[in-house]
């Protein structure tokens, strides 16, 4: 650290011992460079400030786009909207500035320039400030005016033809969606019609079909066993209600037995037939259900036919005639009717069961199409609501542009309006003098500073024993100081006070320049 102190004190006894060259340097940078700011022409800022409403004018650009733009971005945008090559155009002729260009190079980097000079701020709610600046106050004031002017003549009409545009573009995006659609609707339709009979319900996938099948053929299986328990029940009741009448009646005698006797046979063939006349008035001979209760009756009177001879086998030789009571007879009537009304019960449930069965079979056995069928179908049916979506939006999008283009038209909402007309300050905007001059004062003591330094290193001196005795490694007994003689005292003191005036009157100046800027220019104004 104390290495550190010595090394930095001994800079600063080497910039002393060269002030000289510092101060030398420091009025030499200051004065020319204080020449150079005095010499630069004033700059005259002329500023307009106007009313934009952004969302008109930006909305056929910002038609479609999902987030907001905040402010600097619609800053960025109306000014590239508005200093376009086609209005920098306009202004540079008609400000004239297009005559100091010779060819189309220097137009290029004319309006290269007057991009950049060109200044558009916002400056609050939709108000925009436009300045320019330039060293004739008369020119800046004309190009503001100019730039407001071409500003005002675009706006109006472009707001009107970015929304034509819009709609066009709205309208060629429906026609090609439309298109899309179209397609995708004949896609669906062939494949619907390529697969009939494997496409699946309503809400329910091949599985889904798959279990619904399987639950209702348990289920109507389930129906069909109950009903042949009740049709056994039944016919036993039958049996037995027809023995008891065949004991009353032997006694009585009467018409034989095998005569009057009816089976439960007989009642579900009388049932079944009926069934059939039904069917045949609603189906062909050819239907499924036709063919399964013909077959059924057939059976039936084949088993009939061997009840009919086993119950006659079972009788007494002795025939007599029935007589039948009021009450029994009434009773197995009761049964046969329940009987028959089971039996029909059980031949439909029969049906149904074969029926089942079948479509659940088609279904096992349609087991690696379905899936792939429902797979395809469901692909055709996005692609088809995704069209159909974007269809629907850019329809709607249409209307709403359409109407929202009606609604300005007969509110004739104000778009722009010039809050401030273009004006140009008496006292010139730049350039900045008092600021340059106080730079150029900074650089001024750095560049004195720096050489003084410089000079220390380039001519060095052994300011204490320790940088002596590390240069030349020979030990130092000790050092002897100067003493000065009143006369060079005198001299060393006169010295000192010419470099204080020096610096002084370095100081005063750039005062004095200050000052004569700063209340030269209040005067100015005032006197103007």
């Amino acid at each position: 650290m104390n290495e550190l102190i010595e090394q930095i004190l001994s800079y600063l006894r080497g910039i002393w011992r060269n002030r000289w060259y510092a101060i030398a340097c420091t009025w030499l940078v200051c004065l020319i460079g204080w020449g150079v700011v005095l010499l630069l022409p004033d700059q005259y800022q002329a500023s307009a400030r106007v009313y934009v409403d952004t969302q008109t004018v930006l909305r056929p650009v910002l038609q479609g786009l999902t987030v907001d733009l905040n402010p600097n971005a619609q800053v960025e945008l109306i000014t590239r909207t508005l200093l376009s090559r086609p209005n920098l155009e306009k202004i540079a002729q008609s400000t004239g500035l297009d005559r100091q260009a010779k060819d189309a190079e220097a137009l290029d980097g004319l309006l290269t320039r007057l991009s950049k000079d060109i200044g558009f701020a916002k400056s609050g709610a939709d108000l925009y400030a436009i300045t320019y600046t330039d060293p004739q106050p008369e020119l800046a004031k004309k190009m503001v005016q100019t730039i407001v002017d071409v500003f005002e003549k675009n706006l109006v009409g472009n707001t009107q033809q970015g929304t034509d545009t819009a709609l066009r573009f709205l309208g060629e995006q429906i026609r090609e969606y439309e298109a899309r659609l179209v397609e995708a609707e004949e896609r669906l339709k062939a494949f619907k019609i390529k697969n009939a009979g494997r496409m699946p319900s309503e809400g329910q996938n091949y599985y889904g079909r798959m279990q619904q099948a399987s639950n209702d053929l348990e289920a109507i299986r389930l129906d069909l066993a109950q009903a042949e328990n009740r049709r056994a029940a039944l016919q036993q009741q039958l049996g037995a209600a027809l023995q008891q009448q065949a004991k009353s009646d032997s006694a009585a005698g009467g018409e034989t037995p095998e005569a009057a006797v009816v089976l439960p046979v007989d009642t579900r063939i009388q049932a079944l037939e009926r069934q059939l006349d039904q069917l045949l008035i609603q189906y062909t001979d050819k239907h499924p259900d036709v063919n399964i209760l013909r077959k059924t009756i057939s059976d039936l009177k084949k088993q009939q036919a061997q009840e009919r001879a086993q119950y006659t086998a079972s009788l007494p030789q002795s025939r007599t005639v029935i007589s039948r009571t009021p009450k029994t007879y009434s009773f197995i009537d009761e049964l046969r009717v329940k009987l028959a009304e089971e039996e029909a019960n059980i031949a439909s449930l029969q049906v149904r069961s074969a029926e089942y069965a079948k479509r659940y079979n088609e279904l096992r056995g349609q087991a690696s199409v379905l899936p792939q069928v429902e797979a395809e179908l469901t692909s055709l049916n996005r692609d088809y609501e995704i069209n159909r979506k974007k269809y629907d939006e850019l329809i709607s999008r249409r209307e709403s542009l359409r109407l929202s283009e009606q609604a300005e038209q007969s509110k004739q909402d104000v778009r722009y309006r010039v809050v401030e007309p273009p004006r140009v300050p008496p006292i010139p905007s730049g350039p900045k003098r008092l600021l340059l001059m106080s730079l150029v004062l900074g650089v001024g003591l750095g560049a004195g500073v720096g050489l003084a330094l410089l000079v220390s290193q380039l001519w060095p001196t052994f300011d204490n024993r320790r940088s002596l005795m590390q240069i030349t490694n020979i030990p130092v007994l000790g050092s002897v100081g100067v003493v000065l003689s009143p006369l060079a005292l005198r001299r060393e003191h006169r010295m000192v006070a010419v470099y204080a005036l020096s610096v002084g009157a370095l100081f005063l100046a750039y005062g004095g320049l200050m000052a004569w800027q700063l209340f030269g220019t209040r005067y100015n104004f005032l006197a103007g």
